[in-house]
C-alpha cells in the first residue's frame, strides 16, 4: 500500500459485526430480558434477529408477537434487551480474528473514525475499546449519541469526516450493516460491505455496495488493487 495512491483518504468503519463479533452479548442480553419478562421458553437468539431487524430499521412487533412478547411486556423486553447489550459489550466482544493486524496497516496510510449506530456515550464506548485494544489506530469515534438522526441518515459519517478534517467526499464507509450502505450513498461516498456480520451477500447486495468482501481482513488488498490500477494508469499515460 502506497499512501500517495489509495483510491480514498479516509476510512469510516462499524464496529458490531465489523471490527467485532457481538453475537454472544445479544443472546446473553436477550436472556437477561426475557428473564425480566418471564418467560422461559422463548429461544435467546431471539436477541440475534431483534439486531437484525432493528439494524434494518424494520419494526419489531411481528417478531415479538409471534413468541407472545406484547404490552406492556414487550416494552420492558425492549429496554432491558438494549441496556442488558450495552452493558454486556463491555465484556462479551470479540475481535474478528486478525483484524489488529489490519488495523495497524489500514492507520499507517489512512485516518481512521470508528462510526456506531450503538446509542451509548463514548465515554463506555471508549473502555470497551480499551479492552479490544482498538484506540491506537482510531483517530475519531461517533456514536448516536452524537448525532440528531439516527442512519439511513448520513449525519454520523458527516460528523466522523468532519472530526478526520477530511471532506467526506474522500471517505468510504465499512460496514456489515445494511443502514451504513445507505447511509453512505447518501453522502456520496464509497460503500464497503463486509460479510462477517448480521446479514448475507444477497440481503446486502440489494443496496448495491460498491464493494462487497468477506471481512475487513481484504481491504488492504482491495486498496492495494487501487493503488496498482492507479500506477499502472499512470504509467500508461
Amino acid at each position: 500500500m502506497t499512501g500517495q495512491r489509495l483510491k480514498f483518504t479516509a476510512l469510516l468503519i462499524d464496529l458490531d459485526g465489523t471490527l467485532v463479533d457481538a453475537t454472544e452479548a445479544l443472546v446473553e442480553a436477550a436472556k437477561h430480558a426475557l428473564t425480566i419478562i418471564g418467560f422461559q421458553r422463548v429461544s435467546p437468539q431471539i436477541g440475534v434477529e431483534i439486531a437484525r431487524k432493528l439494524q434494518s430499521n424494520l419494526q419489531l412487533d411481528n417478531l415479538l408477537r409471534k413468541s407472545g412478547i406484547v404490552g406492556v411486556k414487550r416494552q420492558k423486553f425492549v429496554t432491558a434487551y438494549l441496556n442488558a447489550f450495552h452493558n454486556l459489550t463491555l465484556k462479551k466482544t470479540k475481535p474478528i480474528p486478525n483484524v489488529h493486524t489490519t488495523l495497524h496497516t489500514l492507520s499507517k496510510h489512512l485516518p481512521l473514525a470508528l462510526v456506531t449506530r450503538r446509542n451509548i456515550s463514548q465515554k463506555q464506548l471508549i473502555k470497551e475499546l480499551k479492552r479490544l485494544q482498538f484506540l491506537p489506530y482510531l483517530k475519531a469515534i461517533v456514536t448516536s449519541q452524537d448525532v440528531n438522526k439516527p442512519q439511513p441518515s448520513p449525519e454520523i459519517l458527516l460528523k466522523a469526516a468532519q472530526k478526520l478534517r477530511v471532506s467526506i467526499e474522500k471517505c468510504a464507509v465499512v460496514s456489515d450493516s445494511i443502514v451504513d450502505m445507505q447511509a453512505g450513498k447518501a453522502a456520496g461516498i464509497k460503500t464497503i460491505a463486509v460479510l462477517s456480520g448480521l446479514f448475507n451477500r444477497k440481503e446486502l447486495e440489494k443496496w448495491k455496495p460498491d464493494f462487497i468482501v468477506k471481512n475487513i481482513n481484504c481491504l488492504p488488498d482491495l486498496l492495494r488493487g487501487f493503488s496498482e490500477k492507479d500506477s499502472d494508469n499512470r504509467n500508461a499515460n
